[in-house]
């Protein structure tokens, strides 16, 4: 796989996959769900497995600094 990703302790937290302009955050469904609520136009789950785990997509291209952001702080905390 050609992609990024961050880790803490060794756990992945967020990937990036710089082609697909679009970065993983690894949440809990209740966040997954708050975040994808909120800005369904730029967050989504992961289809598949991953997603129903909490996996979910951001598109980088639509998605502001502060969204980012918070997603990753959240997906950090975890």
């Amino acid at each position: 796989m050609n992609h990024s990703d961050f880790r803490v302790r060794g756990k992945t937290f967020a990937t990036l996959w710089p082609k697909e302009k679009r970065g993983v955050v690894l949440l809990t469904r209740e966040q997954q769900h708050r975040v994808t609520a909120a800005e369904s136009a730029v967050c989504e789950p992961v289809p598949g497995g991953w997603g129903l785990r909490g996996a979910t997509s951001v598109h980088l291209e639509l998605a502001d600094a502060a969204t980012v952001r918070s997603a990753l702080v959240m997906a950090w905390r975890n």
